[in-house]
């Protein structure tokens, strides 16, 4: 079995070398004709789409340019059909000896598919119904030196998808309808935050102190200062000096880096929406994540109600809303609200086989609960609220637990959509927060948090009470385009790189 795939494999790859020395030879065959086969610019009149949307209005055949890429060529003789494809869709190119001339009819031997032409001519509906061009002028933009895949779906290796996405792009329609759609989401989600009185802006990407989350960091290393910087894991703390210096609505999409393991929901750079608004709080956030998610939805997809792996979700707001107290208690029957100390929440996880470090406090445990317990069973739009303090460094303590925080995440299908802080404005207790977080780093903990003076002294002189919300924007984008794995919403994630066997020995 294994010797009849690589015979397969080894007469595949002796084809495509011979298709694509064949085609090199075309390329010469048009140098020799004084065709440039990479030429120069063209100005298409309409798109494809257009063509198609427009032609019955039409009230003659009107003459179009259009540039796309060759998709497909049939026909032999005096008539060639070919299938031009550009970003808005395809149009078919009736091409007639007659209709041409000798001399440019005979440029289409020396065209294959995946070469990019531009075609002159009248529209017209053929026979059988068809809108095409009738070529009357053919112009060669770029000749192709490889063959397209013929059965990409069909392929077994599918990371070759994600190497090789120019090549996934051309040949996969559903794929550049997933990167469209992921812009339009991303200006869905500009437009309505600046309806709502946000002001984007930007900050820095490299950090002297990695904070605002709990990752473990990439370091880079400044030649001029001579010191080693981070790059970002979050935008937060920027962000809220912003807060302190009065910019009340401030948001910033931008990418961030955690050095952290690759899977179908995490890639070490992505995509993250924060947003900070003062006099808030996070129910505040909670009704602008709803609001906003579901407003996305309706703006590009058309419907609040969408299918995600053949589930059907419902995004109208109100979304559910529960405390983490509350769905461990639901989901796993036990009442941390009953739980004593930490001895008896350490006992508590001991018995339901979860693993735990000999200094993980009862809040620590609550959490681990949930992960074990409650996130796979939340499919619907719901809202967990009120979190443990120790782990949530840079939220304001709830006014009737100091053990807990006025803090939530959003979770659709099982998986943590947004994450909001009713934020910690406190200097005094922050700085005692991140000298815990300080102590949780020499037990071992390297992605506690470290102490940030400056953001400590920007909040000694005063930050309005203020409702703070990140959203993965890359996470919204595989919700709303139906997609199972984060590389999918990439255009370029992170690969390990293809081992040069000829180097070795």
């Amino acid at each position: 079995m294994a010797n009849d795939q690589q015979n397969t494999q080894a007469s595949e790859a002796q084809t495509q070398i011979k298709e694509i020395e064949v085609r090199r030879q075309k390329l010469a065959a048009l140098r020799e004709r004084g065709i440039d086969p990479f030429g120069a610019a063209f100005a298409a009149s309409h798109q494809a789409s257009q063509v198609l949307a427009e032609f019955d209005s039409w009230p003659d055949e009107r003459t179009v340019q259009l540039a796309g890429r060759i998709m497909s060529k049939r026909g032999q003789g005096k008539v060639c059909f070919l299938d031009l494809h550009d970003q808005s869709g395809k149009l078919q190119i009736y091409a007639k000896i007659d209709e041409l001339g000798e001399e440019q009819f005979s440029l289409l031997k020396l065209l294959d598919v995946g070469d990019i032409i531009g075609v002159s001519g009248p529209v017209f509906r053929t026979h059988r119904g068809e809108v095409s061009v009738r070529a009357k002028q053919l112009t060669v933009l770029s000749k192709s030196l490889h063959p397209l895949p013929e059965k990409w779906h069909g392929l077994k290796d599918v990371e070759l998808r994600y190497r090789q996405r120019y090549v996934d792009l051309i040949v996969n329609p559903e794929v550049k309808d997933t990167f469209i759609k992921r812009s339009l989401i991303i200006s869905a989600v500009r437009d309505y935050l600046n309806n709502q009185g946000f002001l984007e802006v930007e900050t820095p990407t490299m950090h002297n102190i990695p904070g605002g989350a709990a990752a473990r960091p990439f370091i880079t290393h400044h030649n001029a200062l001579n010191i080693d910087l981070y790059m970002r894991i979050a935008l937060e703390l920027y962000l809220k000096r912003l807060i302190v210096g009065g910019l009340e609505k401030v948001y910033e999409i931008g990418r961030v880096y955690r050095n952290e393991g690759l899977d179908y929901k995490h890639n070490p750079e992505f995509t993250l929406l924060e947003l900070y608004q003062a006099y808030s709080d996070y129910q505040g956030m909670m009704e602008l994540t709803e609001n906003m998610v579901a407003q996305v939805a309706q703006k590009v997809l058309g419907t609040m109600q969408i299918t995600y792996e053949d589930t059907q979700i419902d995004l109208t707001p109100p979304w559910r809303r529960m405390t983490m107290r509350e769905a461990v208690r639901e989901f796993s029957g036990v009442d941390f609200a009953q739980v004593a100390d930490n001895a008896a929440a350490r006992a508590l996880a001991k018995e339901h086989h979860i693993e735990i470090e000999p200094h993980f406090t009862k809040g620590k445990i609550l959490s681990l609960f949930f992960d074990a317990y409650v996130e796979e069973h939340l499919i619907q739009p719901t809202f967990i609220t009120d979190y443990p303090i120790e782990i949530s460094p840079l939220a304001k303590k709830h006014t009737d637990d100091p053990n807990m925080v006025y803090r939530f995440e959003a979770f659709v299908y099982g998986r943590e959509l947004a994450n909001a802080f009713s934020e910690l404005n406190d200097p005094i207790d922050q700085r005692e927060r991140f000298v815990q977080q300080m102590k949780e780093r020499e037990l071992g903990d390297d992605e506690a948090n470290m102490m940030d003076e400056d953001y400590v002294n920007a909040l000694e002189y005063g930050m309005p009470p203020t409702g703070g919300l990140g959203i993965g924007m890359d996470r919204l984008v595989m919700l709303l385009t139906n997609a199972s794995s984060i590389r999918d919403v990439l255009l370029f994630p992170a690969m390990r790189p293809i081992k040069d066997n000829s180097s070795e020995e």
